[in-house]
């Protein structure tokens, strides 16, 4: 097993679950647990006062200070700067990466005696994203719902049924075009339609084998998703309208010349606010499948509420944190008045008090009734199989420009796979990371 730096063995280590310092840390926790009001100090680039607020009214002996950040990069920056020095450090942060990789940098700290007892408080696809071989790095936050919003006039005006599978979609996609009609969007700079892909046929491309990761981006799951895109791009049946001129963007989707959204609900008001001649016009439809699928599937790739390493109160930092994700009270205290919506519970069983709040009045017009079961199907029918290395964070940024490259045909979906393959596992043995063979 090569070594190339103290770093690399740290980053290989911790990225295993296997540091005998992180069970320290829980140890450091107990010993801190002091009698009285114990302060938790809160980052988060969102407005989470009023959650906090509640927490405070109702919890005698914790207080949380919520500090609030300017948005997510400053947020990194400030936590990797107050592990560093040791001090300063907060106790709940939100989450700004993949916890398998936040852990190889050496910014968490391991909450599993604490979370674990408290797992059935949570749906299970919420779980594994605040987790690395099994134990816990932070608190699971889940994810929201997801589904598809086609225009259902511009699939009415022409005749083409809604599609159901991702074939569907591609038949569709061929019946539209003549029109002028695109079947979806696939912005140059994200490549989240392949990963959910990927998550919704069931695969992942990093698994653990005994010390060593295991890399595999050619997998079934992965093929077969690069496949269905591979059809979208070669037939010119999707966009490329970038999210970094978001007016544009809007105006595009609004004009009737784009007629399928995967979505969530959380992206719901900002249509409703936006689209000046489809509003009304939209139809919320499960997500299409793939042709032969066993069961529903929807892709539920959850994230966790940071607990950084150099928290002085692990315990109680962990019982805020499950508090914010599983209770009404905390739900309830994210009431958004301007929007009458609240922030989507991913992490709850049950999600479905929070339902109806979450679909805007007008986007839907009169199939707004729909709108229920197709969430609720979707949020009980999410899986997260998904699991990123320790050098996720850089092969995100690779995987970026090949997904660029792709979706404007200067190089084939399976080509992206095979140069992610290639990237992925020369950068793991750079950094001296066992790799699996």
């Amino acid at each position: 097993m090569p070594r190339t730096s103290r770093r690399a063995v740290l980053a290989a280590t911790l990225a295993l679950g296997l540091a005998a310092g992180t069970a320290a840390c829980s140890s450091d926790s107990d010993k801190s647990s002091a009698s009285g009001p114990v302060e938790i100090e809160y980052w988060a680039w969102g407005d989470a006062q009023p959650v906090v607020d509640k927490f405070n009214a109702t919890h005698p002996d914790i207080k949380v200070k919520f500090v609030k950040q300017a948005e997510l990069t400053t947020t990194a920056t400030g936590l990797r700067n107050a592990v560093a020095a040791g001090s300063g450090v907060p106790c709940l942060v939100q989450n700004f990466g993949d916890v398998p990789a936040l852990l190889a940098e050496g910014l968490l700290a391991e909450v599993t005696d604490y979370v674990k007892p408290a797992e059935s408080k949570f749906v299970p696809a919420a779980l594994p994203g605040a987790q690395v071989q099994g134990k816990y790095y932070g608190i699971p936050t889940g994810s929201g719902p997801t589904f598809m919003m086609v225009n259902r006039a511009v699939y009415d005006k022409y005749g083409v049924p809604v599609p159901k599978t991702w074939d569907d979609v591609i038949t569709a996609g061929k019946a539209l075009k003549p029109h002028g009609v695109q079947v979806m969007n696939l912005a140059g700079e994200d490549p989240s339609t392949l990963v959910n892909l990927i998550i919704q046929a069931g695969g992942s491309w990093y698994s653990v084998q005994k010390d060593a990761w295991k890399v595999d981006f050619l997998s079934p799951e992965s093929v077969a998703a690069a496949n269905i895109l591979q059809q979208l791009v070669d037939n010119n049946l999707v966009a490329n309208q970038t999210y970094q001129d978001r007016p544009a963007l809007i105006a595009y989707f609004d004009q009737g010349k784009m007629a399928s959204l995967p979505t969530s609900t959380w992206q719901l008001t900002n249509y409703e606010l936006n689209f000046k001649k489809s509003v009304g016009n939209w139809e919320p439809v499960d997500l299409p499948q793939y042709a032969g699928a066993a069961k529903f599937a929807t892709p539920a790739h959850g994230g966790a509420l940071l607990v950084p390493k150099g928290c002085a109160h692990l315990k109680e930092a962990s019982e805020v944190g499950i508090w914010m994700n599983t209770t009404k009270d905390a739900v309830d205290a994210t009431f958004d008045k301007a929007t009458g919506s609240y922030a989507w519970p991913g992490a709850m069983p049950d999600p479905s008090p929070w339902v109806d709040s979450a679909v805007p009045q007008k986007l839907f017009g009169s199939r707004r009734p729909e709108a229920k079961a197709v969430i609720l199907k979707a949020s009980r029918s999410g899986v997260d199989n998904w699991l990123v290395g320790p050098n996720y964070t850089g092969v995100f940024k690779e995987l970026q420009d090949q997904w660029a490259q792709a979706v404007t045909k200067k190089i084939t979906f399976r080509q992206l796979l095979e140069n992610m393959q290639k990237f992925t596992v020369d950068d793991l043995k750079a950094k001296g990371i066992n790799v699996a063979s």
